[in-house]
């Protein structure tokens, strides 16, 4: 199969010398945050990339990265659990630290008691004394082990949390918040998991969606009703990969899922069963009026067109783009004579709804 003659990777020449021109230092944080922007796929950011100005501080790059790419701003996070770790188990040694003096000064009290005891003249007066220090020492050691067990209890929960939290952290980043999908992280790292051996890259395909005009979904539905059909197609898409493969939502409206086949026909399917299980009519939440069935582009790629994730990634994207500048509701593989309206353009509708 043909591929185009202009490879999506060029997106990587533009970006390292977007980044030289600018004076942005070459951190992977600043190159996938440029990549995302230049990308275009989160308008958001793009704009708010484009109101840093010319001249872009790294402490402005860092906070917008830490709004939409926050997995690469962790550092925070694991430096803040790392000091209550630190203070919680110094504390804990300063416990037991006191708690080893406490038991040495009891147990010379013990011993100077047990020698005026011992002591044959010893008169009833001292010996009353040392009886009645030996028993308000002993309550004493009583009270501090006590509450050295509860000391200890509650530093060890403490600790349970922290590291409870230190987990959910963990998860969190390869979880879509809203769907529940996989995130584009998790997708990532899947990837880069197919080129674990260049030179036999899994046999797979990657398929990435996007709603046509999701920009206008909010507005014509709501926001709480958008949230909800989002939902919506997230279970169709995961419904329909099976547990064998991995679906995710990257950001907006885009969706992507790997699937663990090389067999255009079977992929055909899949993308098809999306499409018709999509395939359904939405009403404004304020007006009740039909908007019509809300249409989703696609874009399609096989690990054997592309030399690495990145290129396997790009070639994808381009597929989608080539999708949406045909008008929306189609679908593309990449390297179908440079995206001609054969083939893979078959799935081509004329949009409904004002979409």
């Amino acid at each position: 199969m043909q591929q185009v003659k202009n490879p999506a990777s060029s997106i990587a020449l533009r970006v390292a010398t977007a980044m030289h021109q600018m004076g942005i230092d070459g951190l992977p944080r600043n190159y996938e945050l440029v990549y995302e922007a230049y990308a275009g796929s989160n308008p958001e950011l793009v704009r708010e990339f484009i109101a840093l100005g010319k001249n872009k501080t790294q402490e402005a790059l860092d906070a917008l990265g830490r709004k939409f790419l926050p997995h690469h701003h962790e550092d925070g996070i694991l430096s803040r659990q790392n000091g209550q770790v630190r203070a919680e188990m110094s504390n804990f040694i300063s416990l037991l630290n006191q708690e080893k003096v406490s038991l040495t000064d009891y147990g010379r009290l013990i011993g100077h008691a047990s020698k005026a005891i011992m002591t044959e003249d010893i008169d009833h007066v001292e010996l009353g004394h040392s009886i009645k220090a030996l028993k308000a020492a002993t309550e004493q050691r009583a009270s501090q082990n006590s509450n050295v067990v509860r000391a200890v209890v509650d530093k060890t929960a403490t600790l349970a949390d922290l590291q409870r939290e230190a987990e959910d952290a963990e998860a969190t980043k390869f979880v879509d918040p809203l769907t529940g999908l996989a995130s584009r992280r998790a997708f990532n790292n899947a990837v880069a998991k197919v080129y674990a051996n260049p030179e036999m890259p899994v046999l797979c395909s990657m398929v990435i969606g996007e709603i046509d005009e999701f920009a206008k979904l909010p507005e014509l539905m709501g926001p709480a009703v958008s949230e909800r059909f989002l939902k919506q197609v997230a279970k169709v898409v995961e419904a329909v990969a099976g547990t064998e493969d991995l679906a995710c939502r990257f950001d907006g409206g885009r969706f992507g899922i790997l699937l663990y086949t090389s067999d255009q026909q079977e992929v055909n399917r899949i993308v098809d069963l999306v499409r018709s299980k999509l395939n359904t009519t939405v009403v404004n939440s304020g007006n009740g009026r039909a908007l019509g069935q809300v249409p989703m582009s696609f874009g399609i790629c096989f690990s054997q067109q592309a030399p690495n994730a990145f290129d396997f990634t790009s070639f994808t994207e381009k597929a989608l783009a080539a999708s949406k500048a045909a008008g929306g509701n189609t679908v593309t593989i990449y390297g179908a004579s440079d995206y001609a309206p054969k083939d893979w353009l078959i799935y081509k509708k004329q949009p409904v709804g004002g979409f």
